[in-house]
């Protein structure tokens, strides 16, 4: 079973990716800056996957409220009686700790309350959200957070939603991210999950949030992960026994062979401060900038903005694109355009979502549907 999906805030396609490889079909992709649009298209192209249905919409998602065009595309779906959903991570700097913490007011938290309301219009038949934890630790963002929930349950939706980390699905980036999840209650009823009248919340344990899920933070969190070593220049380290090999940044720069990328090359040269990148210890990401990554361990969250300034565990200099992509536990062939500036490159790979985090809660979806039990039907 293929359910179409229309993805908003797109970026480069990293949530995408995983609904894509999971079966789902994405027929609509909403972007409204160029350069991350360009970084889609580049690696849709090398990865072989044919352009969506309804092509590429480079705007402003508040266009689309008033937007003819794509209330026709979802006219055409519905009248081909499919389930459908919608898919999205607003940007998230006004409700991160870190942020700008303007909330509901600021011009990117304004974009949550939007694609809500493009939810409640279009009515998709499930719908994913994707955010920082600011949404749920803040008080004034969290009541924001329940007003966006009321109004879903308003319109017909049950919801549930999770705090998950991004190591919970094998990625080797300690990334927490609320995922809001919200289903129709026809097509509730039409995947034998019945829930009472009246309920807008899926009781606990219906939807199977874990069956993706590769390992739990409490597991993870009590192994004798490394803490630093002396930096040394192109050195030997021995893999510590009792961790986890797949969550460290070695592993997948050996996997994803990321001396050979495409993008190995693309990397900041610093103007000064190489004597600091010199004397930093491997895995000290004390401070809030200059983070040296361990390789026996797993990543900060991979946010490289101004001041998060990661270095590469065993070499004098900031990590490549080529490491980020293989941070966010994207597959070896994924690329991006190697003519797009380092700043963009660099951002809308941090402002992805780990794509195996992507994969495994794609998969889950599908289970909750019953597509893969109907793969599994169909391939007996």
């Amino acid at each position: 079973m293929s359910y179409p999906i229309f993805s908003f805030f797109s970026g480069s396609g990293f949530l995408d990716l995983g609904f894509e490889n999971s079966g789902f079909d994405v027929v609509y992709v909403n972007e409204i800056h160029t350069p991350f649009l360009k970084s889609y298209k580049h690696s849709r192209e090398m990865l072989q996957i044919e352009e969506p249905r309804f092509g590429y919409h480079n705007g402003d998602i508040t266009e689309l409220l008033e937007q003819v065009q794509l209330r026709e595309y979802i006219q055409e779906i519905n009248s081909e009686n499919s389930t459908f959903g919608f898919i999205g991570g607003p940007p998230c700097p006004d409700f991160s700790v870190g942020g700008k913490n303007k909330g509901r007011e600021g011009e990117n938290g304004k974009l949550s309350g939007t694609y809500i309301d493009l939810i409640c219009q279009h009515k998709p038949s499930f719908f994913l959200f994707e955010n920082v934890k600011g949404l749920w630790r803040t008080k004034r963002h969290r009541e924001f957070f329940e007003e966006m929930k009321n109004k879903l349950h308003d319109n017909g939706y049950v919801t549930t939603e999770r705090l998950i980390n991004s190591l919970e699905y094998g990625s080797p980036q300690h990334r927490e991210r609320i995922i809001l999840l919200g289903f129709r209650k026809d097509l509730l009823e039409q995947s034998g999950h019945n829930v009472e009248e009246g309920e807008t919340i899926l009781p606990n344990g219906l939807f199977p949030w874990e069956n993706h899920m590769k390992y739990s933070m409490e597991t993870i969190e009590k192994l004798p992960w490394p803490a630093t070593n002396e930096f040394a220049e192109d050195s030997s380290l021995p893999k510590p026994e009792g961790i986890i090999e797949e969550l460290t940044v070695e592993h997948w720069f050996h996997k994803n062979d990321v001396e050979h990328h495409v993008n190995a090359q693309q990397f900041f040269t610093p103007r000064a401060g190489l004597a600091k990148f010199l004397v930093i210890e491997e895995g000290d990401d004390s401070k809030k900038s200059y983070k040296r990554l361990h390789r026996w361990r797993f990543s900060p969250t991979a946010a490289y903005g101004n001041n998060e300034v990661h270095l590469h565990p065993y070499k004098a200099r900031r990590i490549s694109v080529a490491e980020a992509l293989a941070i966010q536990s994207l597959p070896p062939n994924f690329e991006i355009p190697t003519d797009l500036s380092l700043t963009n490159a660099f951002k809308t790979v941090g402002n992805g979502v780990p794509y195996l985090a992507s994969l495994g809660i794609a998969e889950t979806i599908k289970d909750f549907l019953g597509g893969n039990q109907r793969d599994e039907i169909n391939r007996s």
